[in-house]
């Protein structure tokens, strides 16, 4: 059962003049629409997983527009999909989460910007960057460079974002190049509105089918001789084009302020951190006005020479403020101003970190570097001194300066109120997650036949790699684990493992490392996390996801649900893998003899170990209306619970270490006389069992208990369990 995304369905279909609410990425949904696209494509990801996920479940209205939605095996399919834009009139869009995407889509892409498009072809990017950002520290636009896309960068306000949709495509369409539009986490979640328009259908769409194909040409074709031509037309028409429309239509905003003498160059997608950051200045309105003169590039690849010297001529200095290394546009406009014999200075790196994310705070230690000093304190601003300073005049914050030693302050304030430094709290697998017993069982193989080799993967699973686990030395790519490992299992006595989920086994894993495996007769294990769903991007469904009668079916045994789709396995033994086992991911004891078997064997090839579980948040969410409906009709329903006898436990604590899991946790010992606290299970269970099955394959203490709450009892069980309390207070001491 998927998150319903009704509600966001609904303003899908406001027409013109009525007013949107909503957050960024649904406000490039609705522009999508409004922009006439005729299929829509990706590869779900933070932060943008909702742009596809809610196209997926609008299908009834889209295929009213004509509209074609798929959801992709991976990014590269996606990007394959805008081919379709190469020959005829079809606009397209595609998403995917950040540099990780586009890497995996980068064939496509180059094959498609040789011969450019046709139809527009805009890609959604969700540009997760900076500490808080859960992929490798890269940016998208070097692509955008290399193969000669258009990059836009919207400022986070919706209209603006809209309005860079629909100009996205046109922009496509007249310079023949493909388009990207790379949104931050920010962009993303921003909240506001702006007013709809009609949801446009194309000419050409899935309700006006084509009656014949396009002729041949061979210049749309990304194969050489003509491929010498297409790279000449990238220069010498496609980016003339392209900055001529910037330029006519405006694209980038120049916002003006009294202070001339200066100005700032930043990023569409910083706009509203600078603003934040000029007001802790007090250079800064409440409405977002600023006293030095802001040229935003709601498009970032080409600039356009002229638009960036007419900005900076007659100007002290001017701060570049972009995001992340290497400093592409600063470098290229201090290219384009030296061409021109333009000697305005330029800041940007030299005053802003070269890493990480702009904050408001980091925006606000920059500019303090770049303005001149007040009156009489001399040093070096990165504008002159010798002309009229600008000084920071007084905000509610107070001075820039100050509100930075007041943040300082507030941190070592808070830092004295605690004893010590507050314990690390990383991340970790859900309560009842269906992976984590996988990993209790191989903490206890290696206890008996020694460390392995483990080669990680993108996924829920590569929590693994935090504590109590700690395991897995290498992340090379979604599903590309096994294949990670082929240059170091030659070089081990011990066999190696690769762990990958289901996700990842469609996404890249079948074909980079099981087809890879078996052609080159490696000797390998491979352990397949299959809980049914591409959780580590939103538990959208996949080919191996279970049936739906199954899953609105009573969910009685539901950790078992995946069981009712055997495509991995049919797919693996199809593909000629001998040695598979499918094991249940909650019975510890059993993977971990089916670890030490596959470790041990003598069979020499790949063996693989598929661990059955359902995720357990999907889980979750079609059990409890359920039950919920279950209680409603006054019909009995048992819940399982798990507890520890507090007077058995002794204080050991290799439970917790062996399993991780945020319900099993520590208090104090009841017992006077004992001092270590005693193991204990919270509110939060959702019954698993692994705490028991832990125990129980580790032979540690039987401290463990399982309860069976029952709720609407039948007559003869409130008889039997009043005469069971009667004799235990008897038993009783007074």
């Amino acid at each position: 059962m998927e998150v319903s995304f009704s509600k966001e369905i609904e303003s899908l279909r406001l027409g013109a003049g009525q007013a949107f609410h909503g957050e960024g990425i649904l406000a490039i949904t609705k522009a999508l629409l409004q922009s006439g696209v005729a299929y829509v494509g990706g590869y779900q990801g933070a932060p943008v997983s909702h742009l596809l996920d809610v196209m997926v479940q609008a299908r009834p209205y889209l295929d009213e527009l004509g509209v074609h939605v798929e959801a992709c095996a991976n990014e590269a399919s996606a990007a394959a999909m805008l081919g379709a834009s190469i020959h005829y009139p079809l606009r397209g869009a595609v998403t995917w989460k950040s540099i990780v995407g586009t890497n995996v889509a980068s064939d496509a892409l180059s094959n498609l910007s040789s011969p450019g498009v046709k139809g527009g072809a805009l890609i959604v990017v969700g540009e997760d960057y900076g500490e808080g950002a859960s992929v490798i520290q890269e940016r998208t636009h070097a692509f955008a460079l290399k193969s000669g896309m258009c990059l836009l960068d919207p400022r986070p306000h919706l209209p603006t974002m809209v309005r860079m949709v629909e100009e996205g495509f046109r922009l496509s369409e007249c310079s023949n190049m493909p388009a990207i539009l790379e949104l931050r986490i920010r962009a993303c979640h921003v909240r506001g509105s702006f007013v709809a328009g009609d949801n446009l259908a194309r000419p050409v769409s899935t309700r006006a089918l084509m009656a014949e194909p396009a002729g041949f040409d061979y210049m749309r074709l990304a194969h050489p001789p003509v491929t010498f031509r297409q790279e000449k037309l990238k220069g010498e028409e496609r980016i003339p084009a392209a900055r001529r429309y910037i330029a006519e239509h405006g694209l980038n905003e120049l916002m003006p302020g009294r202070r001339e003498d200066l100005g700032i160059i930043v990023q569409g997608g910083l706009h509203n951190a600078l603003i934040r950051a000029l007001q802790q200045l007090g250079l800064a309105d409440a409405f977002g006005e600023s006293e030095i003169p802001l040229l935003v590039l709601n498009v970032t690849y080409p600039l356009v020479p002229e638009q960036v010297a007419q900005f900076c001529v007659g100007k002290r200095a001017v701060l570049v403020v972009e995001e992340g290394q290497p400093e592409y546009i600063e470098q290229e406009i201090a290219t384009q101003l030296r061409r021109r014999d333009i000697q305005t200075r330029l800041h940007g790196k030299d005053l802003l970190p070269s890493g990480g994310e702009y904050t408001v705070e980091v925006l606000a230690q920059g500019l303090l570097a770049f303005l001149p000093p007040p009156p009489g304190e001399g040093g070096g601003g990165g504008a002159s001194a010798s002309a009229a300073p600008l000084t920071p005049t007084l905000s509610p914050e107070g001075r820039g300066s100050e509100w930075l030693a007041a943040l300082k302050e507030r941190r070592a304030a808070v830092a004295a109120q605690l004893s010590k430094p507050l314990p690390a709290r990383p991340p970790g697998f859900c309560i009842g997650c269906p992976e984590r017993p996988v990993f209790s069982a191989l903490k206890l193989a290696q206890q008996e036949m020694g460390p392995v080799h483990i080669a990680a993967d993108i996924g829920c699973h590569a929590f693994g790699t935090f504590e109590p686990f700690s395991m897995g030395h290498s992340i090379l790519g979604y599903g590309m684990s096994l294949a990670s490992r082929a240059g170091v299992s030659p070089m081990m006595q011990r066999r190696t493992l690769a762990i990958m989920g289901d996700g990842g086994f469609w996404h890249n894993g079948l074909l980079t490392g099981v087809q890879s495996a078996l052609f080159n007769g490696d000797d390998a294990v491979l352990l397949i996390f299959k809980n049914g769903y591409s959780s580590a991007t939103g538990t959208q469904e996949l080919i191996s996801t279970p049936a739906e009668p199954a899953r609105h079916a009573a969910p009685d045994k539901g950790a078992s649900l995946v069981h009712t789709n055997q495509t991995i396995e049919t797919t693996l033994r199809g593909l000629g893998v001998k040695w598979l086992r499918t094991v249940h991911s909650y019975d510890v004891a059993r993977m971990r003899a089916t670890l030490k078997d596959a470790f041990t064997s003598d069979f020499d090839g790949l063996k693989v170990i598929v661990a059955e579980g359902e995720c357990q948040l999907e889980r979750q969410r079609r059990i409890k209306p359920w039950i919920a409906g279950l209680l409603k009709k006054g019909e009995r329903v048992v819940r399982v619970k798990y507890g520890v006898d507090e007077d058995v436990c002794t204080g050991d604590h290799a439970c917790i270490r062996l399993s991780g899991c945020p319900t099993l946790t520590l208090k104090d010992n009841p017992d006077p006389l004992k001092v270590d606290p005693v193991a204990t299970v919270i509110d939060g269970c959702v019954g698993c069992g692994l705490c028991g099955e832990n125990a129980h394959a580790a032979t540690l203490c039987p401290s463990f208990y399982r309860a069976e709450v029952v709720q609407n009892p039948r007559w003869h069980e409130r008889l039997l369990a009043s005469v069971r309390g009667a004799v235990v207070r008897l038993l009783q001491p007074a």
